[in-house]
């Protein structure tokens, strides 16, 4: 697939990234996590193609992280915006909306993206009912995956966007 960019996009891990999600998520040009990461040693888990593109969740802040970790954590932007073939992607951790954001808010505050990801609710959302789309991973670790850890992958050329959507099943202890 000449001229497509792919990007994983996942998000909440809070501290434990699905082996499955890492590794599906590796294979893409760009990785973007939407937040509550909770630990730098996820990040560096994160080995997509090109780059890995992370924002700040509610439980991504100095006091909640391991000390040595704190120049990772800080350096964390609330948002981040990036240019692929076809148009701008956007994230942020959409914690600032409260527990249920509103996607005509999202879409009102980030009118010039294609595409709008957000984290936060752990519920997986693909919503393509407007412009821009606004689309949530779900979780991609063990907290609250609500039917398993998942994560989206995006195919991305100038004329067409698609999004696939990835759940694992569920792994229980023995």
């Amino acid at each position: 697939m000449s001229g497509v960019t792919t990007v994983g996009i996942l998000s909440d891990t809070h501290g434990l990234l699905d082996e499955r999600v890492r590794s599906l998520v590796n294979g893409c040009d760009h990785i973007v996590h939407a937040g509550d990461i909770c630990g730098a040693d996820i990040l560096d888990a994160l080995s997509p193609r090109l780059m890995t593109h992370a924002v700040a969740g509610n439980n991504d802040y100095e006091q909640a992280w391991e000390a040595s970790e704190s120049a990772v954590v800080n350096a964390l932007p609330k948002q981040i915006k990036l240019e692929l073939p076809g148009g701008l992607l956007i994230v942020e951790h959409g914690h600032r909306l409260g527990n249920y954001p509103d996607h005509d808010q999202l879409r009102w505050d980030h009118a010039e993206a294609r595409l709008v990801v957000y984290g936060h609710t752990h519920k997986r959302i693909i919503d393509q009912t407007g412009e821009p789309w606004i689309v949530n991973p779900g979780a991609a670790g063990q907290t609250r995956t609500k039917g398993g850890p998942s994560c989206l992958i995006l195919h991305a050329s100038v004329d067409n966007w698609t999004i696939d959507e990835k759940v694992f099943p569920e792994q229980h202890a023995a």
